[in-house]
């Protein structure tokens, strides 16, 4: 299972990973187009900030995944090969019953799409999760346990 692993200690909140994220979701992949021109997919991660403390939150992929067993539709699904907690939009009825059951807070309202959820979905295209790639600190670890 490959999970993102937040470093805290080294996060200075420069949000790239968010930047980048959105990039990645975006129809074009290009980040002039994406933030001016195109419908600007949810971001899967997103800083959090306390002071001097910041981090990146994104879905932890749990093992027993609350949002797996609280979907009504059967939209939020564990993929067999990765372990990844991934989310079928075209099965998606917008209940939100995973963004009310998330420890972490990791599941967002995809505003744009009205009905399917946002979240991180380990990037299944690129090698390394856009967020990991681009963090010029490695706050974010990509592990596989």
């Amino acid at each position: 299972m490959i999970r993102i692993v937040p470093r805290e200690e080294y996060c200075i909140g420069c949000r790239l990973c968010e930047i980048h994220c959105i990039v990645q979701h975006s129809r074009s992949k290009n980040i002039i187009k994406a933030f001016k021109s195109e419908r600007r997919p949810v971001k899967r991660v997103e800083v959090e900030e306390e002071g001097h403390v910041s981090f990146a939150l994104q879905c932890r992929h749990c093992d027993e995944a609350p949002c797996v067993t609280a979907c009504l539709s059967g939209a939020m699904q564990k993929d067999p090969r990765t372990g990844a907690v991934v989310n079928d939009p075209e099965r998606c009825v917008g209940c939100w019953t995973c963004i009310l059951v998330c420890p972490f807070g990791a599941v967002r309202r995809d505003e744009a799409e009205h009905k399917a959820v946002g979240k991180c979905d380990l990037c299944p295209d690129l090698e390394v999760p856009a967020c990991v790639a681009n963090c010029p600190n490695e706050a974010l670890l990509m592990v596989e346990e």
